[in-house]
Order: C-alpha cells, then structure tokens, then sequence
C-alpha cells in the first residue's frame, strides 16, 4: 500500500459520502440514521480548509479513498474556539493496516501551529480499536455519556475523551 495524505478535494466528496454511508447504515460509530447524498454533504465539506483549525484530509491508496481525519468545531459558542473534536473513518477493508494512525500524525501535524487548546473525541462504545488509537495519541478519558444515542433499536453510550494540543 502506499499512503498518500492531502487535504480534501471537491472531487473527493463521492468517495467520502459512500465511506461515511457505510459506517451510517452499518454501525452505531456515527448516530446519523439516514445516508447522506453528496449534495447533503457539500456543505458540510465547505466547512473545512487546508490552513486554519479545522481541516479534512483525505488517504489514497492510488486511486481509492481509503479514509479521513478531521478536525471540527467542538461547539458553536465563541468560548470554544480553541477546541476541537477530532473523527477518523477508515475504509471497512482496510481496517488494522496503520490508516488511522497515518491519518491522525498527519491531521495533528497540520494543526501544529494553530491556536488550539484540547482535541476531543467522541467513541460510540464497545469500539476498542478507536478508543486505543486516541490512547496512543494521548487521549485521555474525561467521561461516558450513558444511553446517549439511539440506533438500530438499541441505546448506546459515547466516551468522550481528551488531549491537550
């Protein structure tokens, strides 16, 4: 495999879309219900830029989207600036081969240098793989929102952890 890393592209929201579908249609990872059409999705990538505190970036291997790291607005109130949330999707068949982690040195790399106090991730629990990819990065757990959201029929609870940036 060979990874190549970039910040998102236009040209890039098909691939995204059909990645973020799955994970809607198929896990409780995101509690988004209904898949998202790449219209739907448009202004949610014209959020993000290659400067500033919230970027996307993309993996290739060749030609395939193989997943993406963002960092977004923790909440809308202007006292959050300096927070960040952090996701990470990879690709269903490419799990386990270092993507996530590639995805995350580089998204944190990027950011380096802005004004950005705390990342914080939000893991929709059981999800192990996730919450030892945020231990390596320094996350550490602030605490566990009980029976947050509900999908598939089934409450779930969320971990929500932290890192100083």
């Amino acid at each position: 495999m060979t990874l190549a890393i970039r910040p998102a592209e236009p040209g890039d929201l098909a691939a995204l879309t059909e990645l973020y579908n799955h994970y809607i249609a198929t896990t409780a990872i995101t509690f988004d219900i209904e898949p998202m059409t790449v219209e739907d999705r448009a202004g949610w990538l014209s959020h993000y830029a290659a400067t500033g505190r919230h970027r996307l970036l993309v993996g290739h291997d060749g030609p395939a989207l193989v997943g993406y790291a963002s960092t977004s607005p923790f909440a809308t109130k202007a006292a959050y600036d300096t927070s960040v949330e952090v996701s990470v999707y990879v690709a269903p068949d490419q799990a386990r081969r270092g993507i996530g982690t590639a995805l995350y040195e580089a998204l944190f790399a990027s950011v380096a240098d802005e004004d950005i106090h705390r990342a914080h991730a939000g893991i929709t629990l059981p999800n192990d793989a996730s919450v030892r990819l945020h231990e390596r990065f320094g996350f550490t757990t602030v605490g566990v929102y009980r029976e947050v959201g509900r999908k598939f029929g089934r409450y779930h609870d969320v971990l929500r952890m932290q890192r100083d940036l």
